[in-house]
């Protein structure tokens, strides 16, 4: 379970699979015991469809983010026609998906739900528009933020979707505030370690001799700013190349971006950045852990506290 939890080519369906878990680690709620008929496998119709619900949402999304800056493309990159067309069919795609999911969530007939899932759709549009929300400046490369802001935007962009689905499953049970919260602070944190693991990657993998793609807006890239000062960051990011390795004869610009793209990498891993990111990404664990501590013990709860481990432990 481990790759199928962290490798992003594989993780279209954890959200659902949480939302599926926290319901069955919750159970059925002891003040509501006129509709445990309904329950499969101890787990509320209800809620099943509220997991396919956040996976339409979050797969929506996915496809909207697959759109393409027309003002970017070179002529390399094929037919404009052909670019112009797949954004239309991307735009399209993601609306039919969201309006299902919509549709789907009225039918659940719940105004707590609907207002916890419309405000995370909410919350996902305003993160998605600040990671877009860049200058065409010199500075466009890396955001002036501090690892709170970061923190904030991954919140919206990534945590808000299952965090609100996870406490609108409670609310689904009429499971108390404490549990809906605590349901909603395991989503959280679970997630945002999901994501700081993410962007590790790039740093703390050894499989790979070669240089690992990885964004000058990441955890480990925006600690790096933060001890070593925004203007020395800059300075790194515009710096050329040392001469090593024969690099300073590469005549071709492609090769030298990689070459300082590699040297960057290697500043930020010999800082404190990576060991401070591994440190906020078990700290959020262990409050995901936290959380799942106000639950009874089972088979479920386990999972939950497996997809945890999953991502805080490293090499």
């Amino acid at each position: 379970s481990r790759g199928f939890v962290y490798d992003s080519r594989n993780n279209l369906q954890m959200r659902g699979l949480v939302v599926l878990l926290i319901s069955k680690a919750a159970g059925p709620s002891t003040t509501e015991l006129s509709f445990q008929h309904d329950m499969v496998s101890g787990i509320y119709s209800s809620q099943r469809s509220l997991a396919e619900i956040t996976e339409l949402i979050h797969t929506a999304f996915l496809v909207h983010r697959g759109i393409v800056n027309i003002g970017e493309l070179k002529s390399c990159d094929g037919p404009l026609k052909d670019m112009q067309f797949g954004n239309k069919m991307a735009v399209l795609s993601g609306d039919f998906l969201l309006a299902n999911a919509c549709t789907s969530l009225a039918q659940l007939q719940n105004t707590k739900v609907v207002e916890l899932i419309s405000s995370a759709i909410g919350d996902l549009v305003q993160g998605i528009y600040y990671e877009n929300s860049k200058s065409a400046e010199e500075n466009c490369l890396t955001d002036d933020i501090g690892i709170s802001r970061w923190k904030e935007q991954v919140f919206l962009s990534h945590s808000a979707l299952l965090a609100k689905s996870c406490q609108a499953a409670m609310e689904l049970a009429k499971h108390s505030a404490e549990i809906q919260d605590m349901a909603f602070q395991y989503g959280k944190h679970m997630s945002m370690s999901h994501k700081l693991h993410s962007d590790l990657q790039p740093f703390v993998k050894e499989s790979s001799s070669d240089t690992m793609a990885f964004s000058l807006n990441s955890a480990p890239a925006v600690l790096h700013q933060e001890f070593l000062g925004r203007e020395a960051w800059l300075k790194q990011i515009r710096e050329p190349c040392a001469p090593r390795d024969n690099c300073a004869l590469l005549k071709s610009p492609i090769h030298r971006c990689a070459c300082v793209f590699q040297q960057l990498q290697e500043a930020i891993k010999a800082g404190k950045g990576v060991t401070s990111a591994i440190d906020l990404c078990r700290c959020h664990g262990n409050r995901a852990l936290a959380a799942l501590e106000h639950f009874p013990p089972s088979e479920a709860r386990d999972a939950l506290a497996n997809i945890v481990y999953a991502v805080t432990r490293f090499p």
